[in-house]
């Protein structure tokens, strides 16, 4: 399976944000399932979902404080990357 993902660096952690549809965001059982097998492959680093909604406004899912910090990230500024998971 391939997606698209970031890896970057802010206070201190790094972390990936992934891109995933809005529908598994509004799973919990769903998204928590997809941030543990990317996690795994992203050698433990923490993981967040992003959805884009038709406007292209972004939603996070997953650890508080980086969801919360990606709200003050432009879309546009992330180093989107592809990766494969095995």
């Amino acid at each position: 399976m391939q997606f698209e993902a970031a890896v970057m660096d802010a206070e201190g952690t790094t972390f990936a944000v992934v891109i995933v549809k809005r529908d598994v965001i509004s799973n919990s059982h769903e998204a928590n399932s997809i941030i543990a097998a990317i996690e795994k492959v992203l050698e433990g680093k923490p993981v967040v979902l992003m959805a884009q909604d038709s406007e292209g406004a972004p939603t996070y899912y997953g650890r508080d404080d980086i969801a919360g910090f990606m709200t003050t990230v432009p879309v546009d500024s992330i180093p989107w990357q592809k990766f494969s998971l095995h």
